[in-house]
């Protein structure tokens, strides 16, 4: 197990640190080693000295993903600022314990059982407009805790656009550079401006800019040294005004009555994409087990033109860095898995997405596991496509 599995995000180096060559990346739900930190003591240039979080007995972390399932730590420390969380994580790392950060859980798939991690729960919160001159749009920083559907709300109504076409997705602020969250045609890249970090292995505060983030999709340069940065707060660059950007994603287009690459009411767009999102289980609901989930369980493939041209008659295929990217969700049933397969299991495919594997109230984590297992095995054998997870498997992989 990693020195620290992360639920909130990073981003992109500092401008301190041009030109040093990115990590080699590291595969989801890779288990990388334990990484001893150098401990770091005494006062941190512009962190005030209010010590860490509190820390208390771990508790099962299935109360605190969407997946609902999850071990117990051995501690927890709740930060709800940002100086509680960097005095958590260097308090942790000077005792050389592993450290687990979860802010929404919504990107976790944890192990079951005791875990010798110490939780540290990114609880900050809060949203200010930076003064920044006009022309330059609106710049907006958001804690690394603060919901993320919260920020896409309060910005779309304010007339702060860029983010709208990202709503409805669980997690925090935090959690969306190091996964490029994204969706309907856009991700965070395209509004992502600087990240305000924690660096834990030069044991100093790093502002990382957007540029040498290494973005990609649903990965970064960040997503691949998972053990180096804690994400402390996030700062968008947005638009005045109430239309929204030029509409990329066919689905939404239709949805909303224009043709893709027009553009409609910033409002109209969040409210549809609500609606599309609500309609696959994907808003989450606690009366509603197909939204228990960690969302798309598996990324879509970007495969090489030879094995992209040897996939089934029918078969999306889009241009992508790297090769042809194809639909995960289109596999999965192309390779026999329909909507609710698993019922009347534990764990199931949700009944409305392929792409979601959920938790009908009382599975475990290796009920989770078995089933994904199961779909990724199937298109492998089915179609030699081999499909990636998207959450983060902490303690436990897919083998």
């Amino acid at each position: 197990m990693g020195r620290r599995a992360y639920a909130g995000g990073v981003t992109p180096e500092s401008p301190a640190t041009h030109g040093v060559p990115a990590p080699a990346p590291v595969a989801d739900g890779a288990v990388t080693p334990l990484v001893r930190l150098a401990p770091s003591s005494g006062p941190v240039p512009g962190v005030p000295d209010r010590g860490p979080a509190r820390t208390t007995p771990g508790r099962p972390l299935a109360g605190r993903t969407t997946l609902r399932v999850g071990g117990r730590p051995a501690a927890e420390a709740v930060a709800t600022t940002a100086e509680e969380l960097v005095g958590a994580v260097r308090e942790a790392d000077a005792a050389g314990e592993p450290v687990l950060l979860v802010a929404g859980g919504s990107n976790l798939l944890v192990a079951d059982g005791d875990l010798p991690h110490t939780a540290v729960v990114v609880a900050s919160r809060g949203v200010r407009r930076e003064p920044v001159d006009a022309c330059g749009g609106v710049w907006v920083t958001a804690q690394a805790g603060h919901p993320w559907e919260e920020l896409v709300a309060e910005t779309t109504a304010n007339g702060w656009l860029g983010l709208e076409a990202l709503s409805g997705i669980p997690g925090s602020v935090g959690a969306t550079p190091v996964q490029n969250v994204g969706a309907y045609g856009t991700d965070v890249a395209a509004t992502l401006a600087t990240v305000r970090t924690w660096d834990r292995r030069d044991g100093r505060l790093r502002t990382l800019a957007v540029g040498d983030l290494g973005l990609g999709y649903r990965t970064s340069r960040l997503k691949a040294d998972p053990d180096r940065y804690v994400v402390l707060e996030v700062t968008f660059q947005l638009r005045e005004g109430e239309v929204g950007a030029p509409v990329g994603y066919a689905e939404l287009a239709a949805r909303l009555g224009v043709a893709v690459g027009e553009r409609a009411p910033a409002v109209e767009v969040r409210e549809a994409v609500l609606a599309l999102r609500r309609g696959k289980g994907m808003v989450l609901d606690d009366a509603d087990p197909d939204t228990w989930s960690a969302g798309s369980f598996f990324t879509n493939p970007v495969l090489e033109p030879a094995a992209a041209a040897a996939l089934p008659e029918g078969a999306p295929r889009y241009p992508a860095a790297g090769g042809v990217k194809t639909s995960a969700a289109w596999l999965i049933g192309a390779a026999g898995f329909e909507r609710g397969h698993g019922l009347p299991g534990p764990a199931s495919l949700s009944t409305r997405h392929t792409l979601a594997v959920t938790n009908r109230g009382t599975a475990t984590a290796a009920d989770v596991l078995a089933l994904a297992r199961e779909v990724r095995d199937g298109v492998r054998d089915r179609l030699g496509v081999e499909l990636e997870p998207e959450p983060r498997l902490v303690g436990c992989s897919l083998g």
